[in-house]
Protein backbone atom coordinates (compact mmCIF):
# COMPACT_ATOMS: atom_id res chain seq x y z
CA UNK A 1 0.00 0.00 0.00
CA UNK A 2 1.36 3.42 -1.06
CA UNK A 3 2.24 5.82 2.19
CA UNK A 4 -0.76 8.15 0.63
CA UNK A 5 -3.28 5.63 1.95
CA UNK A 6 -1.84 6.72 5.98
CA UNK A 7 -3.79 10.38 7.06
CA UNK A 8 -4.21 12.22 10.25
CA UNK A 9 -8.10 12.03 10.95
CA UNK A 10 -9.97 15.09 12.77
CA UNK A 11 -11.69 13.14 15.64
CA UNK A 12 -15.19 14.95 16.93
CA UNK A 13 -14.31 17.63 19.75
CA UNK A 14 -17.30 18.59 21.74
CA UNK A 15 -16.29 22.02 24.07
CA UNK A 16 -17.45 22.59 27.29
CA UNK A 17 -15.93 25.08 30.21
CA UNK A 18 -15.56 22.11 32.11
CA UNK A 19 -13.17 20.59 29.87
CA UNK A 20 -13.37 18.88 26.38
CA UNK A 21 -14.48 15.53 25.30
CA UNK A 22 -13.44 14.08 21.88
CA UNK A 23 -14.37 10.27 21.29
CA UNK A 24 -13.71 7.76 18.85
CA UNK A 25 -16.00 5.36 17.00
CA UNK A 26 -14.80 2.17 15.13
CA UNK A 27 -15.76 2.01 11.78
CA UNK A 28 -17.03 5.62 11.90
CA UNK A 29 -14.17 7.95 12.50
CA UNK A 30 -11.50 5.13 11.64
CA UNK A 31 -11.39 2.75 9.23
CA UNK A 32 -11.72 -0.58 10.93
CA UNK A 33 -13.41 -1.97 13.80
CA UNK A 34 -11.13 -1.53 17.04
CA UNK A 35 -10.22 -5.27 18.46
CA UNK A 36 -7.27 -3.52 20.84
CA UNK A 37 -6.46 -0.87 22.54
CA UNK A 38 -2.87 -0.09 23.97
CA UNK A 39 -0.50 2.94 25.04
CA UNK A 40 3.13 3.52 25.15
CA UNK A 41 4.32 6.40 28.16
CA UNK A 42 7.15 7.20 30.57
CA UNK A 43 9.32 6.40 27.27
CA UNK A 44 12.82 7.69 28.25
CA UNK A 45 14.20 11.01 26.53
CA UNK A 46 15.66 9.43 23.38
CA UNK A 47 14.41 5.99 22.81
CA UNK A 48 12.97 5.58 19.72
CA UNK A 49 9.41 2.91 19.95
CA UNK A 50 7.89 1.19 16.71
CA UNK A 51 10.73 0.26 14.56
CA UNK A 52 8.82 -2.43 13.01
CA UNK A 53 5.89 -3.03 10.32
CA UNK A 54 2.54 -5.08 10.21
CA UNK A 55 1.44 -7.70 7.69
CA UNK A 56 -2.45 -7.28 7.90
CA UNK A 57 -3.09 -4.62 11.08
CA UNK A 58 -4.90 -1.44 10.53
CA UNK A 59 -3.91 0.94 13.40
CA UNK A 60 -4.96 4.50 14.64
CA UNK A 61 -2.21 6.06 16.91
CA UNK A 62 -3.43 9.18 18.50
CA UNK A 63 -1.25 11.22 21.11
CA UNK A 64 -2.67 12.02 24.49
CA UNK A 65 -0.38 14.11 25.96
CA UNK A 66 3.00 15.59 24.87
CA UNK A 67 3.86 14.64 21.54
CA UNK A 68 6.25 12.51 19.37
CA UNK A 69 6.94 12.01 15.63
CA UNK A 70 5.92 9.21 13.49
CA UNK A 71 8.31 8.27 10.29
CA UNK A 72 6.52 5.85 8.16
CA UNK A 73 7.84 4.10 5.04
CA UNK A 74 5.97 2.28 2.69
CA UNK A 75 9.34 0.73 1.09
CA UNK A 76 9.80 3.81 -1.74
CA UNK A 77 8.73 6.73 0.38
CA UNK A 78 8.68 8.40 3.97
CA UNK A 79 7.17 11.05 5.42
CA UNK A 80 7.09 12.01 9.16
CA UNK A 81 4.18 12.79 11.15
CA UNK A 82 4.03 15.40 14.67
CA UNK A 83 1.21 14.40 16.69
CA UNK A 84 0.87 17.06 19.48
CA UNK A 85 -3.26 17.00 20.03
CA UNK A 86 -5.82 14.41 21.54
CA UNK A 87 -8.19 15.47 18.88
CA UNK A 88 -6.91 14.21 15.76
CA UNK A 89 -4.93 10.85 15.19
CA UNK A 90 -2.74 9.41 12.30
CA UNK A 91 -4.11 5.97 10.49
CA UNK A 92 -1.77 3.42 9.64
CA UNK A 93 -2.54 0.60 6.60
CA UNK A 94 -0.75 -2.73 6.91
CA UNK A 95 2.89 -2.75 4.83
CA UNK A 96 3.88 0.19 6.81
CA UNK A 97 7.30 0.39 8.53
CA UNK A 98 6.93 2.83 11.31
CA UNK A 99 9.62 4.09 14.06
CA UNK A 100 7.95 6.46 16.77
CA UNK A 101 10.37 8.95 18.15
CA UNK A 102 10.92 12.31 19.33
CA UNK A 103 9.31 11.42 22.52
CA UNK A 104 8.82 14.72 24.87
CA UNK A 105 8.43 14.64 28.61
CA UNK A 106 4.76 13.49 29.74
CA UNK A 107 4.37 12.18 26.33
CA UNK A 108 1.37 9.03 25.86
CA UNK A 109 0.75 7.29 22.95
CA UNK A 110 -2.10 5.13 22.87
CA UNK A 111 -3.01 3.08 19.94
CA UNK A 112 -6.21 1.26 18.51
CA UNK A 113 -5.70 -2.14 16.77
CA UNK A 114 -8.27 -3.53 14.37
CA UNK A 115 -6.73 -7.32 15.06
CA UNK A 116 -6.14 -8.59 18.93
CA UNK A 117 -2.39 -9.44 19.03
CA UNK A 118 -0.57 -11.83 16.48
CA UNK A 119 3.21 -12.10 16.50
CA UNK A 120 3.30 -14.06 13.41
CA UNK A 121 1.45 -10.45 11.84
CA UNK A 122 5.06 -8.15 12.79
CA UNK A 123 8.08 -7.58 10.34
CA UNK A 124 10.24 -7.27 12.57
CA UNK A 125 13.84 -6.58 10.18
CA UNK A 126 13.63 -3.61 7.72
CA UNK A 127 15.64 -5.57 5.46
CA UNK A 128 12.89 -7.84 4.92
CA UNK A 129 10.57 -5.64 5.20
CA UNK A 130 12.31 -4.40 1.92
CA UNK A 131 12.08 -7.25 -0.09
CA UNK A 132 8.40 -7.96 0.65
CA UNK A 133 7.44 -4.60 -0.78
CA UNK A 134 9.82 -4.68 -2.94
Amino acid sequence: MPISDCRIIDLPKITDQRGNLTFVEGGNHIPFDIKRVYYLYDVPGGSDRGEHAHKNLHQFVICMSGSFDILLNDGKNEQRFHLNRSYFGLYICPMMWRNLDNFSSGAVCMVLASEVYDENDYIRNLDEFKLATS
